[in-house]
C-alpha cells in the first residue's frame, strides 16, 4: 500500500485527487494539507465528502509530508519551489504547479515573475509527460506535473514534429473555467462567463515555454509556436486546434498510421476518425486526438480534447504515480467519461 499525501487539498485539484485517489487500490491516504484551511475537516470544505470522507485538513508540516511514500503538491505557481526544497530527498513528489516544468531559470524567471529558489533541483525533475517520459518518470523523485494547455498541444504534435513546418505553427485553444482555479476573480463570475466567449493571454500565456521547450527537446529544429488561450462558458474541458503545415505530402492514412504506431501502448490517448469534442472526455483521463488533413494548402488541423482537470491536472498525476511506483498505468483511473 502507498502512503499518500496532498498539500493544497482545498482547490479543484486537490479535490480530484482525493477523489482518484480515494478509489485507488493500491492507496492509503494519509495526510492531507492546506495553507489556509488546517483544521477543517475536509466535508466542510467539499461539502460533496459528507459521510464518505472524516478526515479532517492538517497545516503543512515537513515530518508529517516526510512519512508519506509520496506527495503531491497542489499548490499555485512560485509557491511549490520553497515546499520542495524542503522535501526533497525525504519523499517522492509530484508537482502539479510550474515551478519544475521549465529547464531554463531565465526562462522560468521571465514568465512567471518569480526569483526560483530551488533552481538545483531543476535537474534532478522529470517533466511528466506521461507517454513522452514513462522511463525518466519511473526512476524520478520528483515529477513536474505538465500544464493542462500544454498537455492537449504537445500531445497531437508529438507524433508529427518532424514532419511539420516547426516556424510556423499555431495553437488555438478553449477552456473551461475550472482551469483558472477556484479562487475569487471578478472574470470569473457567473456574469462575466455565462453567454460569453473571449480570448485572453494571447501570444502571452505562461504555457508557451512549456509547450516550445518539450517539443524542441523532440525536434531537429528549432520550434516556436503561437498560442491563443480562450475562455468557455462550461465548468471543465479543453479543446485545442492546431494548424501545422506539413514539409512533405502525406495522405491521411499514412497520418492515421503514424498516430496508431506512436501512441499504440498509450493506454489514455485515443485516435479517432472524427473530431473530438469536450463531452467525449469530461470526467476521465483520457487525450482524444483527431484531424483533417486540408490537401490545398497542405495542411494538417489537428484537435484534441481533454478534461483539464483529470489528464490536465489530478489524473495525470496519479497516472505519474503510477508509473514510479510500477503499476499499472491507468490503476484507480476511471476511464468512464461523464454524460451527458
Amino acid at each position: 500500500m502507498i502512503n499518500v499525501g496532498i498539500i493544497g487539498v482545498n482547490g479543484f485539484t486537490g479535490f480530484e485527487l482525493v477523489k482518484i485517489l480515494s478509489l485507488h487500490r493500491q492507496v492509503h491516504i494519509e495526510y492531507l494539507a492546506s495553507r489556509s484551511l488546517a483544521g477543517r475537516k475536509l466535508s466542510d470544505i467539499f461539502p460533496q465528502y459528507l459521510n464518505i470522507s472524516k478526515k479532517t485538513v492538517e497545516a503543512i508540516s515537513e515530518k508529517r509530508a516526510s512519512s508519506c511514500d509520496v506527495v503531491f503538491l497542489a499548490l499555485p505557481h512560485t509557491v511549490s519551489m520553497d515546499i520542495v526544497n524542503r522535501l526533497f530527498g525525504k519523499t517522492r513528489i509530484i508537482d502539479l504547479s510550474a515551478d519544475f516544468r521549465l529547464k531554463s531559470v531565465e526562462n522560468y524567471e521571465k514568465w512567471y515573475k518569480k526569483k526560483h529558489t530551488a533552481k538545483k533541483l531543476l535537474k534532478d525533475a522529470v517533466y511528466g509527460l506521461c507517454e513522452l517520459n514513462k522511463d525518466k518518470i519511473q526512476n524520478s523523485n520528483l515529477i513536474a506535473n505538465p500544464g493542462c494547455y500544454a498537455t492537449s498541444i504537445i500531445l497531437p504534435l508529438l507524433p508529427i514534429i518532424d514532419k511539420a513546418d516547426t516556424r510556423n505553427i499555431i495553437a488555438d485553444s478553449k477552456s473551461g473555467v475550472s482551469g483558472a482555479g477556484r479562487k475569487l476573480n471578478e472574470a470569473l463570475q457567473f456574469c462575466s462567463v455565462n453567454e460569453n466567449f473571449k480570448a485572453y493571454s494571447v501570444a502571452t500565456h505562461r504555457h508557451t515555454p512549456e509547450i516550445e521547450e518539450t517539443l524542441n527537446s523532440m525536434s531537429q529544429n528549432s520550434i516556436s509556436i503561437t498560442f491563443s488561450p480562450h475562455l468557455l462558458p462550461v465548468q471543465r474541458g479543453i479543446l485545442s486546434t492546431i494548424y501545422v503545415n506539413l514539409k512533405e505530402d502525406l495522405k491521411a492514412e499514412g497520418i492515421f498510421s503514424i498516430y496508431n504506431n506512436f501512441y499504440k501502448n498509450s493506454p489514455f490517448v485515443r485516435i479517432k476518425e472524427t473530431l473530438p469534442q469536450l463531452n467525449d472526455v469530461k470526467g476521465s483521463n483520457f487525450c482524444d486526438i483527431g484531424f483533417v488533413l486540408d490537401e490545398r494548402n497542405n495542411r494538417l488541423i489537428l484537435v484534441s480534447a481533454i478534461d483539464n482537470l483529470i489528464k490536465g491536472a489530478s489524473g495525470q498525476a496519479v497516472q505519474n504515480m503510477n508509473i514510479m511506483f510500477k503499476l499499472k498505468e491507468s490503476e484507480g483511473l476511471v476511464p468512464y467519461p461523464y454524460y451527458p
